[in-house]
């Protein structure tokens, strides 16, 4: 097993491709404010491994009461991003439901979360290092 094969690593991998596509779909919302019937997007990834590892300490029966304790199943498979349409709302007499506040709000808010798996992805390659260099 390579050293940036571990899970860790690649579900880290996995929130930043989620952060990128969810970039991406955020500035076709904002882009797409005044078209009519625009019906807006939002990418789905936190939720779905939060789904994926509740579901999975409930198939096992298994119960982690620490962080320490080892990880039972397929915890290592990482789901991929999902595009979603919300088609239920409108927000302007156009059928369009873009509310731009609201999409600069998601933007800076994936800004954080984009940087927030960089560093760590950082501190654990940082961390990988000085175990490997004895520093």
């Amino acid at each position: 097993m390579g050293l940036l094969n571990s899970v860790s690593f690649q579900r880290l991998q996995g929130g930043i491709e989620a952060a990128n596509k969810r970039q991406s779909v955020l500035a076709n919302n904002v882009a797409n404010q005044d078209t009519p019937n625009f019906k807006r997007s939002y990418v789905s990834f936190e939720s779905i491994l939060q789904q994926q590892e509740n579901g999975l300490e409930s198939q096992l029966g298994a119960k982690v009461t620490d962080t320490r304790h080892f990880q039972f199943g397929q915890s290592s498979v990482v789901p991929t991003a999902v595009v979603n349409t919300d088609e239920t709302t409108s927000m302007n007499n156009n059928d369009n439901n873009v509310d731009i506040d609201r999409e600069m709000s998601l933007s800076a808010e994936n800004q954080l979360r984009y940087n927030s798996y960089v560093g760590q992805l950082n501190s654990q390659i940082s961390m990988m290092r000085t175990v490997i260099e004895g520093r």
